[in-house]
Order: C-alpha cells, then structure tokens, then sequence
C-alpha cells in the first residue's frame, strides 16, 4: 500500500501514476493472483463503439468497491488506435480507427490468424491486476477477387488435341482468407469450344486451366474473346473479372491455291521492255510462314521464254523482260506454280498472245505513293484531302500526238497533270474517306492517243478503317419499372449499342458507371443488366447511374446511357402509429368534441397502399376520432368522479389489396378538477349537542368533525379549523387539523353550552369549503331539554348569517403545512379504517344490548355527535346549506 505521507510529497498527480506504475513493473508480481489472460472474437470493419468485451464482467470483478477500480491501458503498442477503454467499467470499445484485417496483418499469412494484442493495468495498487487481451480479428467478404492484368493472352495451336489443357497464369488474387478467398472460376461464354478446371497446388493456390472441348480452326475462327470470372465463397459471393483472349496459333494445314488458274494476256509488238503484262496470284488460309508462297515457271517452260519473260517469284507479277519482235505475231504459254511449305505446287496457265501493230498504243507506267499490294492501294480513312495516291507516266508516245489522259470513276478521286512534267498525271483525293459509307473503290485510268488506241488501267483503292466511331446507344435514357420484393437476380433490361467500325473497332462490351450502385450487374457482353437482391421501395424508390458501352479500338471509345430504376410500390407494410400506446390527460369537465389527443400513424406504402383510415373499436358511443388529422374527441364532457380512466383501442387500416392494419389502445386520465367542496358526514346537524361532564380532564378527546371529498389529490385533502367560538371560556376546546378531532384544552370552570363554528376547506385551487357547528353542553347531566334547545343557535340565524372570519394567532387553530399533508392523509386513512372496524364492533355489541334491556326514553334533541360513519346516511347533505 502507498504511504500517505510519502504520496502528498510528489508535486503532481502525474509524477504519482508514474512512480506506481515503475514500483509495479520492478516489484515481484503473483503469477496466480496478479495475472490474467482474455480473449475476443471480432469481425473486422465494425463501426465505431461496437462492444468488444467487459474486462470486469469476464474476471468477475465488482466494480461497488471503495476505492472504486480503474483500468488502463499501458501504452507500449499502437494496437490501442483501434480500440477505447472504459476507465470505470473496464469495457472495451471499437475505436473511430475501423479495423481492416488485411492492412493489419498484411504480412501474416493465412495459417497465422490476425490479432490485437493489449495490456490493461487495474488499479490501484491494492487491487492491481495485469490482463493480458488477445483480439482476434476475424475476416469479413470485403474484398473482390481481381486479376493483376486486364486482359489475359492464352495461345492454343489449331491442331491442339480434345482435352488438351493450358494454364491461365495470370490468376486472380483476394485479400481475404478462407472461404472468403477465391474458390472458382468460370468463363462469361465458352463458344461450345472451350471450358474451365481449377487445380490446387501444394500451398492451397488455385489455378485455372482453359480445356479444349473441340477440334479448332484457326482459318475459321483465328481469335476467341470472353471474359474470364474468379469467384470467392463470401454470402453473397464477389467476383473479379478480366478479359481472356484466346489466340488460335497456325499450323501449315493449307496448301497455295491460284485465283485464276487461266490467264490470257494480249501483247503488242511493239511493247516496251519491262511492261507489266500480268500478276498471278495464289492465296493460302495459313498464316506467318506456313502462308508463304513463291512463284516459279515449270520446268517444261523453254530457255526461250524463260529470257522473253520475266516472273518476280515473291509477287508473282509477269513482266516482259525483251525485246518483241513487231513484225510477226507468235502465241507463248507459260506454266506457272505456286510453291507453299511441304505442299505440291499449285499449277496455272498463261497464254501470250502476240499482235503484230504497225503504231502501238501508249503504255502506261504507275508508281505508287500510297501503300499497295497486289495492284490494291490501303488508304487510312483518316488520311485529309488532296491526299496523293500514285503518279501516271504515259510512254509509247508520238512526239507530236495528242494524248487524252482522264479517270472513269464516281468516288472521291481525281487524275491531274503534274505541272512540271509532261505526260505525268497525279491520282489524289478530293474529300475525306469513310470506311463506314464505303470500303473499296474500284476505278479506271483511261489513255487515249490520236489513232484511237485506248489502255485501260485499272486501280483499287481499299479504305483502312480507324476507331473514329464510338458506340452509340439504341437509348440514351433507358426507364425499367420493376416491382419491390423482387427475386434476387432479376432481369432489368438488355442493353444495346452499336458501333460502325470494323473488327474489334466495332466489338462492344458494357461497364456501370462509377455511380452504379453495387446490388446491379451487368453483363459486359450481352448487356443484360440484373439487381442481385431483393428491393424495397420504402427503402429507396429510384435509382439513376450510368452505364458505358466501350469499343476495342485503339484509342477506346465510348458513350454513356442513364439508367433510371422505378421502384413500384407493394403493399408490404401495415400502418403503424408512432407510439405503441398512447396516454392523454384531459382535465374534466372537458367541453365536447374538444380535442383530447392526436394518433399520429405512418405508412411506408405509397399511393393508396399508403393511405390509412382511423375508427374506434370500443367507446364509440362516447369518442369520436377524425380520420384526417387523428384527433380524438370525447362527444360529451367527461365526470371525473364518475369514471376516471378510458381505455379505448383505435384501428388504422391502409387502402392496399388486401388491406393491412395495426391496433393501439389509447388511455385517456380524467384530471380532477376542484369541483367538490368538502361534505361533513359528521356531526349530521348544527342542532346537535354533547354532553361533556364538568370534570372532563384537559387533553381528552370529546368528539370529532368526519368530512370526505369527491375529488382527488390536493383537492381531496381536507383541513378543520374553528373560526369562531361562542363558549363561556374562550379557548377551552381545540380541533386537530388533520383529523379533525375535538379535544379539551384546559380545565371547564362554566356550566353551560359551548358552540365551534368550524371551518372543513380543501387544498383545490380555488379553495371549496364548508362549516359544520358543533355543540358541547358542559354539565353533570341533562336536566333541562328546553333550556339547551333555547340555547342552540336557531336554523335562521345560521342560514341568514354571514360565516365567521377565521381566527389567527391560535396554535390550535393553524392550518396544515403543506409538506406534511400526504403523510397526514394516509394516517387518517389508517385511523379511519381502524374507527370503521371498532364502531362496527361496538354497533353489534349495542344491538345485543338492546335487545335484553327495555329502552330508554331519550331527548329528540340529544344526538350523540360520536356517530359510526356506517350509520351516517349515504347521500348526507351539506351542513353549511342546511
């Protein structure tokens, strides 16, 4: 224990705590005694104040000691951030810092679990006890699957066998643990081609494995795009999506094959050397190396025209390559083949026919600028204006002939001379291409000389397309109404959008917007939007997001659609009154549909599922309620002495199909009103009379002023005074306030008749009252009934009469102190029941009596004032009307 003397010398509380907790850590602990070791369980992600634990209530600790314990927390670690500590009663608390298990315990791995580790010190030092606290935090489903990479690439050869498999590398990762972490994988569309397996390796790591389920054709179908799904085991499950492109590798499986397998070219003999005279060609499905096709002349082609001739083997273009003798006209043919990898050359025949012609025709030589292939020119779309596509020489030409050189064609395209150079032309662009209106363009290049001699040459013009389009939505506000209480994953809407660009330019997928909220899902190649859960319009009515549809071009394009949701309401809620049962006081006497209380009752429902009716079920002979507004009204006004308490059960029904309702009772308390002034039971008469004997002692009790009140509370409770006196010595008698009990004062000197005017007021606001007068007759005896009856006040004098001012200044005469009043009540009360069951005694006691002895002749004026109250009549007048 601390000393006394030794703590008061220390200049702080601070420096006390400080040297406690030092002589704690250096003094020998009990292990048994002094130690302790807690565990909880929490899920992470809980919100602020969340009770972990009682450290009090799991060690059985009373927390009504003196000094009262208090428990700290030793701050050695940073575990604390993330929990609150009640100092006096030692419960744990979630901290505003909200627990995340994998930023906690990020280097963990699973087989470790993640925990909080905590020392709590109770003090002090007489009760000190070190807990050693484990929490463990337990993992929630807050985190998606996810790929490390967008799009995974996974290559399958054609000829891959049926059941072939190939691993998808680039699995999908889940910061959770568990049945939380990933569990499967599935493909958003297989094309009948393809399926899923998941395997496990030793370290409880899952990788997918694509399955080949038929035979593929990469000529058919060169490239597969799906989108690949990694599943956890949370409820309900999340998931991550990437896209898989499977590419179709190729196997040399194709041999060449020639587009025309004959071809007939007609040659003038006066042809120049190097005239292109014709291009062969030969296509094979294959790509890379297993398409690649050379051209070479037969064997059985002669030296001859082997040097008359020339064919380019890459290009297959058959060129002349000398001179032809004009003067005799002479038919060659020429067999070609088609070489392709470990295949048999395709074969094709081509005849050159020779004309002997006296003038030729001129000869036109292309060069190209733009790009060409196999006499096709690839034009970008984007390409501006005036772009310039090839360059026209016109050769073969007299010196002094006329040369007509123009462009049959009705596309965006003209031949000009070059302005420099004679007999050359440029083919250019007049406007702006666009794939999406047309892709190819065929068009001829006419040469016409002064003889007439025509050459046609013919040029193609193919437009490249280029992402220039985005995708556009059928709508661009899509409105679904869908009824609450819906199943889960229901079907919303399919989305739709297009795009005008080609291949994967053209190729849409659908996102939600970053709006979107996440109980919607949209499939990204179908567009079907679904909401996972079931709705509640009370809950929220509608909701609005966006959602994407993006292109595969390279840059992406896309557009965006507003989503708007309509919740339609069901009848799915009854009407409920704000409170469970209501309570209103009313005064009484309250006037006639006067307003008692307002019902306030709410429906969750919409339209008519939400409008309520109001009736009463009981009482409706005495309330009446307005449907509208929920007041309650009473049709007369209310007595609180006749009934003081109502209880009465209000229903409230909506307007739905079929119709909901809810029952409340309401209780209505009458407040007393002072309504009633106090009514003297007893004495019965002011011409009443006692007889009290001349020897009575001072203090006895002669008789008593009996009076109740209909009312309650502070009006019910009654106080005696005497406020006037007609004795022969002033102040002889003295009456009780509270219990209204005569008692004698001082000794009686004079004979004679006594009168006290007493006053019986209540405590009401206003005040109510009323006087009774009692009469004592001091003698031995009753001797003389006319003197006494000439004595008593006259009933004309009382009625007549103004009340007697109350007296002051008399200690027997004082009015009760408030603060004692509630005691007095229930001590009269006691008193009273007491006085009932002695007089009833004594009443069958008398009865007895008499029945034995003869009766006795009595006074008509002697009424004893000490009467049972049982025998006072049950409906008693007021004395001070009398």
């Amino acid at each position: 224990m601390w000393n006394t003397n030794r703590g008061t010398c220390l200049r702080s509380k601070g420096e006390l705590w400080g040297l406690f907790i030092l002589l704690l850590y250096t003094g020998p602990l009990s292990c048994s005694s002094n130690f302790s070791h807690l565990i909880y369980k929490i899920k992470e992600g809980l919100s602020k104040g969340t009770l972990i634990g009682s450290i009090a209530a799991d060690l059985n600790l009373g927390l009504s000691s003196d000094p009262s314990r208090s428990f700290n927390l030793e701050l050695k670690t940073n575990s604390q951030q993330y929990v609150t500590l009640n100092n006096t009663t030692g419960e744990l608390f979630t901290s505003a810092v909200e627990i995340d298990r994998e930023t906690l315990c990020a280097e963990s791995h699973e087989g470790q679990g993640c925990a909080i580790f905590l020392d709590v010190l109770i003090l002090p030092q007489q009760y000190f006890q070190l807990v050693k606290i484990k929490i463990i935090i337990e993992d929630v489903n807050d985190n998606r699957p996810h790929f490390p990479v967008d799009e995974i690439r996974v290559s399958v050869p054609e000829n891959a066998p049926v059941n072939a498999r190939f691993a998808v590398e680039q699995s999908a990762v889940d910061p959770d643990i568990g049945i939380h972490s990933v569990q499967t994988y599935w493909l958003v569309n297989d094309y009948g081609f393809f399926t899923l397996d998941v395997e496990e390796n030793e370290g409880g790591e899952l990788t997918p494995f694509l399955i080949i389920t038929e035979n593929l054709d990469r000529e058919a179908h060169a490239e597969y795009v799906t989108d690949i799904i990694a599943e956890d085991g949370g409820t309900p499950p999340l998931l991550g999506t990437a896209t898989l492109r499977i590419i179709i590798t190729d196997v040399n499986d194709n041999c060449p094959k020639f587009t025309e397998s004959q071809v007939n070219v007609t040659l003038y003999g006066n042809a120049t050397k190097g005239a292109q005279l014709a291009r062969l060609q030969a296509y094979d499905p294959d790509e890379g190396e297993n398409a690649l096709i050379t051209y070479s002349f037969s064997e059985r082609v002669t030296q001859e025209s082997r040097n008359l001739f020339n064919l380019d083997t890459i290009t297959g273009v058959l060129k002349l390559a000398g001179k032809i003798d004009n003067n005799t006209g002479k038919l060659y043919k020429l067999i070609v083949l088609a070489n392709g990898p470990t295949c048999i050359p395709e074969v094709a025949m081509v005849t050159v026919h020779v004309i002997r012609q006296l003038s030729g025709p001129p000869a036109v030589v292309p060069r190209y600028i733009a790009s060409e292939k196999d006499g096709v020119v690839s034009l970008s779309e984007s390409e501006p204006p005036f772009t310039p596509i090839a360059f026209f020489t016109i050769k073969n030409t007299e010196p002094q002939g006329k040369i007509d050189c123009f462009l049959e064609t009705s596309g965006p395209f003209r031949l000009v001379p070059y302005e420099r150079f004679k007999n050359e032309y440029l083919l250019e662009t007049t406007d702006p291409l666009d794939y999406e209106q047309q892709q190819d363009y065929e068009m001829v290049v006419v040469v016409r000389n002064a003889h007439g001699l025509v050459v046609n040459t013919v040029v193609k013009v193919h437009v490249l397309d280029v992402n220039d389009n985005a995708p556009v939505f059928k709508q661009s506000f899509v409105e679904i109404t869908v009824e609450e209480n819906n199943p889960p994953n229901t079907f919303l809407v399919q989305l739709q959008a297009t795009d005008a660009d080609s291949e994967s330019r053209g190729q849409v997928y659908y996102l939600l917007g970053a709006d979107a909220p996440t109980i919607f899902g949209l499939d990204r190649s179908t567009g079907v939007l679904s909401v996972s859960t079931s709705l509640d319009r009370e809950e929220k009515e509608t909701y609005r997001f966006m959602v994407r549809a993006v292109d595969r071009g390279t840059p992406r394009k896309e557009s965006i659609a507003t989503v708007i949701i309509t919740v339609r309401d069901r009848n799915d809620n009854s009407p409920r009154f704000i409170n469970k049962d209501f309570t209103f006081f009313v005064p009484e006497n309250f006037p006639g549909f006067g307003e008692i209380g307002v019902l306030t009752v709410t429906d969750a429902d919409a339209g008519e599922n939400g409008w309520v009716a109001l009736s009463i079920l009981n009482g409706s002979d005495i309330f009446v309620i307005d449907t509208g507004r929920g007041a309650l009204r009473a049709k007369t006004p209310l007595d609180r002495e006749q009934q003081g308490t109502y209880y009465v059960w209000i229903e409230a029904i909506d307007g739905g199909e079929p119709a909901l309702s809810c029952i409340t009772m309401v209780t209505v308390l009458l407040l007393d009103v002072n309504d009633n002034p106090p009514t003297v039971l007893f004495p019965q008469s002011n011409q009443s009379f006692m007889l009290v004997l001349p020897n009575t002692l001072p203090g006895t009790s002669i008789t008593e002023v009996y009076a109740v009140d209909r009312d309650t509370g502070m009006n019910a409770v009654i106080a005696y005074s005497i406020i006037k006196r007609n004795d022969g010595e002033p102040g002889s008698f003295d009456i009780d306030p509270y219990t209204g009990n005569i008692t004698l004062r001082k000794a009686l000197n004079n004979r004679g008749l006594y009168s006290l005017w007493v006053k019986v007021r209540d405590h009401g606001q206003p005040e109510l009252y009323s006087t009774v007068l009692v009469n004592l007759f001091v003698n031995e005896t009753v001797s003389n009934e006319t003197l006494i009856q000439s004595l008593l006040p006259r009933a004309v004098d009382i009625n007549d009469g103004e009340d007697p001012p109350v007296k002051e200044g008399r200690e027997g005469d004082r009015v009760p102190n408030p603060c004692g009043e509630l005691m007095m009540v229930l001590l009269a009360l006691t008193v009273t029941c007491l006085g009932l069951f002695l007089t009833v005694v004594s009443l069958v006691t008398f009865i007895c009596c008499k029945k034995r002895k003869p009766k006795k002749k009595r006074l008509d004026i002697e009424i004893p004032l000490k009467l049972n109250h049982e025998m006072v009549d049950k409906n008693p007048m007021e004395i001070s009307n009398i």
